[in-house]
């Protein structure tokens, strides 16, 4: 009899651990290698601390060009600008030419409106007088941007042809001549007032 129950023992230990190992082997869910027919390899989970020394990264990036001037004010449009540069420069060579200090006042810097005033007083002052004609529409196109503190700075460059008519004491003179600057405009990022004002003027290359 002992030897009978040492079998009949052994043969329910042996059923016991088949379905042991039945379950236990058996893999339920979707395993880490279960990877789909061409789908690549999964991305490594960065660490919170990973992801907040990432973000600080970005947030120290210093911006340059258009990309800091829309930063601080995001309603800017470049071509928009430009169009109002031209219509800008337009004004301010006839202002110059014709001795239109109010105008001039209103459209540029300090310093650049007390270069411009020094010639036209010294015009008027040998009695000549002058006006201008766009033979063409003039041509805009931005050279840089950038900003400086509180101050958004764009230079655009200039290319215009112009006929001049200068008069003095000893009849008039016709000059047709082609012209190429960098005119500086800035802002204060700070205030309401949209407008821009012309800050440098430069020659450039025609």
């Amino acid at each position: 009899m002992p030897l009978l129950e040492l079998i009949i023992f052994a043969a329910l230990a042996a059923i016991v651990l088949y379905q042991l190992y039945s379950v236990l082997g058996r893999r339920v869910g979707r395993q880490p290698e279960d990877k789909p027919a061409g789908e690549g390899p999964t991305s490594p989970v960065r660490p919170p601390e990973r992801i907040n020394e990432m973000a600080e990264e970005a947030e120290g990036v210093a911006l340059s060009g258009l990309a800091a001037i829309r930063a601080r004010d995001p309603a800017f449009d470049l071509s928009h600008f430009l169009h109002g540069a031209k219509s800008a420069y337009q004004m301010v060579v006839n202002a110059f030419a014709g001795g239109d200090r109010d105008t001039l006042r209103n459209l540029l810097s300090d310093e650049v409106y007390s270069a411009f005033e020094s010639v036209i007083s010294a015009r008027e002052t040998e009695g000549r007088t002058e006006t201008v004609e766009f033979l063409n529409p003039p041509r805009a196109d931005m050279d840089k941007a950038e900003v400086v503190g509180d101050a958004a700075r764009v230079t655009v460059r200039f290319l215009a042809e112009l006929r001049s008519r200068i008069k003095d004491a000893g009849g008039e003179a016709v000059d047709d001549r082609r012209t190429a600057e960098l005119w500086t405009f800035e802002r204060n990022l700070k205030s309401k007032d949209p407008n821009w004002t012309l800050v440098h003027v430069d020659a450039a290359e025609a």
